[in-house]
């Protein structure tokens, strides 16, 4: 499956996002401010495999790591607030990745923004 129409399927469903290129990559933000996701469509830097990055809860980045190494992984320049680097060129679980974004939208996301998620469920 081709992962850019998915994630953007995924991220812009939430409350006031948009999606602009990043550092020649599409992102998408809350508000067109703060980034929760990027997409690395051919891989960035030494990871030469696509994949993406976004925002994590506190611990959440360690415990992915830690539980499947072979998946996630500690982005560069992001991976010190937090985020987490998801491979894609190994068979995706897109519920699970959606779920993966949408905690990285709360983590960026106005309190009564994320409040919204929680009406629509």
């Amino acid at each position: 499956m081709d992962a850019l129409p998915e994630l953007r399927r995924i991220c812009l469903a939430f409350p006031e996002v948009t999606e602009r290129p990043s550092h020649g990559a599409p992102t998408w933000f809350v508000r067109d401010k703060k980034a929760f996701v990027t997409l690395w469509i051919d891989g960035h830097h030494q990871n030469d495999f696509p994949h993406l990055w976004c925002a994590a809860p506190p611990g959440g980045q360690e415990e992915l790591v830690a539980g499947d190494p072979d998946r996630f992984f500690r982005p560069p320049y992001v991976g010190g607030r937090g985020w987490v680097g998801i491979r894609l060129d190994r068979p995706v679980d897109w519920a699970e990745l959606a779920e993966l974004c949408e905690d990285a939208y709360r983590v960026v996301a106005p309190p009564r923004l994320a409040g919204q998620l929680d009406a629509r469920d």
